[in-house]
């Protein structure tokens, strides 16, 4: 197994942080190797906001489910799809474009991930832990207020960054689910019900399925954050208004 390999399979989400600072230097490589990600023609349809003001990060802790470890990063970077900037370019030199619609926010919103994700990758290279916010998606009124975003800018990951703790790289990885239940051949393979409980494995170990199942259902897809991520991300779409 290579070193990247071998990154890739360890990595982790680290959400404590030792009290040690990253170096402008890996900061600078962490953000260029962002950069440097695939991205749709080449447009990067995305803008990574820095968070470097102790306030807004606190700020951020309230917006985004009241998560305290975010105001202890170390570094916390916001992925933006951003079509914005596109879409002024066209304007300004009288290109004639359509309205932005919400296809160009799904493919802005694919450059944003790729390259965040390229960031926790390199970010793990240099020893940094990182763990990703999606509840930055919500509270649409708020976000668009404290980070400033004009129309067709749409906040769709957080990134958390810190030199982990001992107990953080002691604490084993969430295993995955069998690779046979992810990966289809062709075209979609609809499961069987005991198929998807062997899919779920991982999550349930030795607890009652059906049992699990309904407090997971509960707590997360029921619950209060993904109705309002929902209603959020609806207003974010509402923006790209399409022709």
């Amino acid at each position: 197994m290579n070193n990247t390999i071998k990154e890739l399979m360890e990595r982790k989400s680290i959400r404590v942080f030792l009290d040690k600072e990253i170096s402008k230097e890996d900061k600078e490589t962490i953000l260029t190797c962002a950069m440097n990600a695939p991205s749709a023609g080449n447009q990067q349809m995305y803008t990574i906001i820095d968070v470097t003001d102790q306030k807004l990060k606190e700020e951020l802790v309230k917006t985004c489910d009241n998560q305290p470890f975010i105001a202890q990063g170390k570094m916390v970077l916001i992925f933006c799809a951003d079509f914005y900037k596109w879409y002024k370019g066209f304007e300004e030199t009288d290109s004639g474009p359509r309205t932005p619609g919400v296809g160009d926010m799904l493919i802005a919103t694919s450059d944003a991930n790729i390259a965040a994700q390229n960031a926790v990758v390199a970010a793990h290279s240099l020893g940094i832990g990182s763990c990703y916010i999606g509840d930055i998606m919500e509270n649409y009124e708020k976000q668009r207020e404290l980070l400033g975003l004009p129309e067709f800018v749409f906040p769709c990951a957080m990134l958390v960054f810190g030199y982990p703790t001992d107990q953080q790289l002691a604490r084993p990885k969430p295993a995955r689910a069998p690779l046979d239940k992810i990966v289809h051949e062709n075209r979609y393979n609809l499961m069987t019900p005991e198929e998807r409980k062997v899919l779920f494995s991982n999550n349930i170990r030795d607890r009652d399925y059906v049992e699990w199942m309904n407090k997971f259902c509960d707590w997360k897809y029921n619950s209060p954050f993904s109705k309002e991520l929902t209603r959020s991300v609806k207003k974010y779409i509402d923006d790209f208004k399409g022709e």
